[in-house]
Formats: C-alpha cells, sequence, structure tokens
C-alpha cells in the first residue's frame, strides 16, 4: 500500500494499492493552504481506505515542478511520514503522474505537459509516449518558460499535442509509483523541482534611514 502526496499546484493525497487501485483520494485545488489542509487530507485517506500507518509499504512524494513554497510541504510531509512510519520514500516528478494519466486515457505518441508556474510563467515537460510498460517516456524538461515561449514556431516541442493541467492527482502519482515498483524501474532524484528561486529572499542586513 502507497501513500501518496503532491503540492505542487493544488493538494493532493492517495492511498494505493500495488496493482494500481486508488482506494482513496481527497484533493483541494486552494494553492494557498497547503500546510493547513494536507494533514487532514492524509488522515481522511487513511480513515476511508481502512489502513493505519503500519499497513502501508512507501510513501510516495510529488517532487514538482511547482512553486517553492507550496512544493516543499508536500515533499516534507511525505518525507516525514515515511520517517515516521520506517517505510522507503518513494519520489515521482509530477508531470509525469499528469501524462500517465493522459497516455492511460488513450493518449498516443508525443505530448507536451503544461502547467503554472505563477509569475506570468508555466512549467512544461515534453513526452514522446509510453513504455511497454505504460509509463510516460520524458524527452526533456522539466523546465519553466514564459508562454510566448512555447507558442513560437521555432519552440522545439511546439508542434507537440499540448494538455494544460490546473492540478495533479496523487491517485495518478501513487499509480505511476506502483508501477515503476512493479517493473522494477527507478524512481526521479530525491531533489524537488523547484526551477526557480524562490519568491522570499535573504535580507542583505538593515537598510539605512535618512532623515
Amino acid at each position: 500500500m502507497l501513500l501518496a502526496i503532491d503540492t505542487s499546484a493544488g493538494t493532493s493525497v492517495a492511498v494505493v494499492d500495488h496493482r494500481g487501485h486508488v482506494l482513496a483520494e481527497r484533493s483541494t485545488d486552494d494553492t494557498m493552504r497547503h500546510a493547513e489542509v494536507v494533514g487532514q487530507l492524509i488522515e481522511d485517506c487513511l480513515r476511508e481506505a481502512g489502513l493505519d500507518a503500519g499497513a502501508l509499504t512507501g510513501v510516495v512524494g510529488g517532487m514538482g515542478p511547482g512553486p517553492f513554497t507550496g512544493l516543499r510541504v508536500g515533499i516534507a510531509a511525505a518525507r516525514v511520514f515515511a520517517l515516521g512510519a520506517s517505510r522507503p520514500f518513494l519520489p515521482v516528478i509530477s508531470h509525469d503522474a499528469i501524462a500517465w494519466g493522459r497516455y492511460q486515457a488513450g493518449h498516443t505518441g508525443g505530448l507536451l505537459i503544461v502547467t503554472d508556474a505563477r509569475r506570468r510563467e508555466v512549467y512544461w515537460s515534453a513526452y514522446s509516449g509510453s513504455d511497454a510498460a505504460g509509463l510516460p517516456v520524458r524527452s526533456d524538461g522539466p523546465g519553466v518558460a514564459k508562454p510566448d515561449v512555447l507558442l513560437g514556431e521555432d519552440w522545439a516541442h511546439a508542434r507537440l499535442p499540448r494538455f494544460d493541467a490546473a492540478a495533479v492527482s496523487a491517485g495518478e502519482l501513487g499509480r505511476v509509483a506502483a508501477r515503476r515498483l512493479f517493473e522494477g524501474h527507478p524512481f526521479a532524484a530525491d531533489e524537488a523541482l523547484y526551477l526557480r528561486s524562490p519568491d522570499v529572499t535573504i535580507s542583505a542586513g538593515p537598510k539605512r534611514v535618512s532623515r
């Protein structure tokens, strides 16, 4: 049994078994209250699935790309839960979960996944298709760019079918992890994909006051 957590867009939590069945999933599109809701969503999912922490075999964390403040909440929650339950932490690229959902829905061939990066930018990942196990094959990215860049005819992935996603499903994240475990495929690096500096910066010191 896997507990999956993603806060790269809204906040999503799910419990998924090793066959890829989603036993429980809770989500909110609110992008400002990740820390306030993630704990309750975890509790609700475990209760609905009829499980406690001891029944889990791993904790899946969505690694982004995502804005600094929101993304780190989900990764921290997943890491801490994994540590407390003495279970492995399993990192998965959040865009891979979106792409998995598209391919499972019948899409074939190349695909461009796009999500909101705020500050008038977008995150993108390019996929060449899915492998024999159904897992998305990422050919480029994740990256961050101004929206106009993706519309330019000279951009490398301009002709790929594009899917703009407003949220990431923790259920799909968990299904990707379950398939990776089943196939013996490696997981993503345990490194958050912020792709740019956080909005908050360290102060350079007190400012001089003039009269």
